[in-house]
């Protein structure tokens, strides 16, 4: 079971994808007596999947099919050129939607949670959550879904959170869930090849662990998680991949590029024609050394020599590649580079003149169905915090804020923190969440309050120190 890509097309041919497949299963519970059957059926849909995700990785790094091109006609000129939009659409995408890192916030404004929060945020800081969660979402641009594991730190192990993530390679991860209504996830599946070349699989339920070498089961154990800790993350319903949708556009760009290419190559190499002339092939080859060379006419009709040449029009093949590339960007919902020539745009003309305002719509439904994952992950998360740390927190005190673009607007976000400040009957807490203005809210408010707290009892110090005398008449 390689990284193998389906060979139904020709290696220079498009191939055609439309979104992973979900693994589901009619058994009702996963034990040791079908564990076995179920994950050899499961492997044949994951076999297909993990084909199609290596060709998507494999076309994101640039193996692309126009590497395999070929022609029939002048074969020696045939550039292969790769212009990686792929690779430009999936960095967009993972920038813009977790360029900063995802927080945790405090749903309910009491005091006891903002610190619970604000200790979780620390330990998702030394996990290097930021750099994890943007893995997760580049596996999810490029294939459609990504996985997540979430175990306990070992015994007597020196680390400051109590739990470990692990980004896992969706070639090698899935899922499998029931058929039944809900779609409940029934067990995760993490396997590899050990040096004997023998697959060895890590299959875990709600309560169980099970290792199984080929097609037996070597060793069976229980967890006390009580949830399945593989966690997956599609990018939307359908597991498409960003580029996914237009790999015939991309397809498209690169055979223009090289044929335009050829064309710039076979005008400089043309073909010389010799119309009535006497020549042999030591005058020819004179002809490119000199550069000159005296023929003789055949039969005294007028002699001449040309180049056999017909220039390919760049104009139509640049207005051609244009309409391609305009297309891409539209489809993926990334903004043009067009830009303008009014000087008289506001800020908001310019989001939805230029395409920004629909990156940003595309960004928050990506945001939707991350939440949703991360919200199972989180409850696995807050349940070791419970039972091997400090932190006593439910999943409905959170909710997650992606800071993206945090620091647009920035005056009309400082504004709006100054007039609920001063609303008595609003929370300090709920004007730093809800103004905009920091990416960490709950920490903002923290040191804001400190150092409040701080300048008070200064002047309370300063006016014991210093009283105002009053004098009687």
């Amino acid at each position: 079971m390689g990284n193998t890509v389906d060979t139904s097309k020709g290696l220079s041919q498009t191939r055609q994808m439309n979104g992973r497949r979900v693994i589901k299963t009619s058994v009702r519970e996963i034990t040791k007596d079908n564990v076995v059957d179920v994950l050899q059926k499961a492997l044949g849909t994951h076999e297909l999947n993990r084909s199609e995700i290596d060709y998507l990785w494999n076309y994101y790094r640039g193996k692309q099919p126009i590497l395999h091109r070929t022609k029939e006609v002048r074969p020696e000129i045939c550039n292969k050129i790769v212009e990686n939009r792929a690779n430009e659409i999936v960095s967009f995408k993972v920038g813009y939607l977790c360029g900063e890192p995802i927080q945790y916030v405090g749903r309910n404004g009491e005091e006891a949670t903002a610190k619970a929060i604000t200790a979780l945020n620390e330990l998702m800081f030394a996990e290097d959550k930021a750099t994890k969660d943007q893995e997760i979402v580049e596996w999810q641009m490029i294939c459609g879904t990504a996985y997540r594991l979430v175990l306990p730190d070992e015994k007597n192990e020196e680390d400051e959170a109590p739990f470990e993530l692990h980004t896992l390679d969706p070639r090698d991860t899935f899922v499998v869930y029931s058929s039944e209504i809900g779609n409940k996830p029934l067990m995760g599946v993490k396997y590899y090849k050990d040096d004997e070349e023998v697959l060895r699989f890590s299959v875990y339920t709600e309560n169980r662990y099970y290792l199984i070498e080929g097609d037996i089961l070597k060793e069976e154990k229980a967890h006390a998680l009580d949830m399945i800790p593989i966690f997956e993350y599609p990018a939307n319903n359908a597991r498409l991949g960003s580029f996914e949708i237009v790999l015939p556009l991309l397809d498209t760009i690169n055979n223009i590029e090289s044929n335009r290419m050829d064309g710039m190559e076979q005008t400089i190499q043309a073909f010389i024609k010799f119309v009535n002339c006497d020549i042999t092939a030591d005058d020819f080859k004179e002809l490119k050394e000199l550069g000159a060379i005296k023929v003789k006419s055949v039969d005294g009709a007028n002699a001449d020599v040309d180049v056999v040449t017909n220039d390919l029009n760049q104009d139509q093949s640049q207005t051609l590649k244009e309409d391609c590339y305009s297309a891409i960007l539209t489809i993926c919902g990334i903004p043009n580079r067009n830009g303008g020539s009014s000087t008289s745009d506001t800020g908001a003309a310019v989001l939805l003149r230029d395409g920004w305002s629909l990156a940003e719509a595309r960004a928050k439904d990506s945001e939707h169905m991350f939440k949703k994952s991360e919200k199972k992950m989180l409850k696995l998360v807050l349940r070791i915090c419970r039972d091997l740390g400090d932190i006593n927190l439910r999943l409905k005190d959170i909710d997650l804020q992606f800071t993206r673009r945090n620091y647009e607007n920035i005056q009309t976000k400082s504004q709006v923190l100054v007039s609920m400040l001063q609303q008595t009957k609003i929370h300090p807490l709920l004007a730093f969440q809800h103004s905009g203005l920091f990416v960490d809210p709950e920490t903002a408010y923290a040191m804001s309050m400190q150092y409040y707290e701080e300048q008070q009892t200064k002047l309370e110090e300063q006016s014991k120190s210093n009283p105002v005398e009053t004098t009687v008449e």
